[in-house]
């Protein structure tokens, strides 16, 4: 099972404050630990919404909105894509995560070509499979 985990933006993030070198070595280590169990597919830290920006669809057409957006507590400021067995592996993983307490991560299970049943039909399956080898050969 592979798992999108968002670390939640603080207000340091946003303020564009960088980790210490002590802090980036944690980091590492932990990652490292995830990479040689198999579980690490990618990961890595965003830059501030200010920095970013918002496309919003509408009847009225597409739109870009430039940030900083408001900090409602769903900001994210890095993220893993990681892959186990189970959900409650995953959790076991992120709750090893060097972070502060009041720091926050969420957990979101990415949809995999089952789950879509019959719509996903294997014209479209062959796209997926292309596309992803694709982006693997670039890599």
């Amino acid at each position: 099972m592979r798992f999108m985990v968002m670390v939640k933006a603080t207000k340091g993030t946003e303020a564009g404050e960088m980790p210490s070198e002590a802090q980036l070595a944690e980091m590492g280590r932990f990652n490292e630990e995830m990479v040689k169990a198999g579980v690490m597919l990618s990961g890595e830290g965003l830059h501030p919404t200010v920095k970013g920006a918002r496309i919003r669809f509408s009847d009225d057409g597409v739109t870009a909105v430039d940030g900083p957006f408001p900090a409602n507590g769903d900001l994210v400021c890095g993220f893993w894509m990681i892959e186990t067995a189970s959900r409650e592996e995953a959790i076991a993983w992120m709750k090893r995560a060097p972070f502060a307490p009041g720091d926050e991560l969420e957990l979101r299970q990415v949809f995999e070509a089952e789950d879509f049943g019959e719509a996903f039909t294997p014209e479209l399956r062959e796209q997926e499979e292309r596309l992803r080898a694709e982006v693997a050969a670039r890599g």
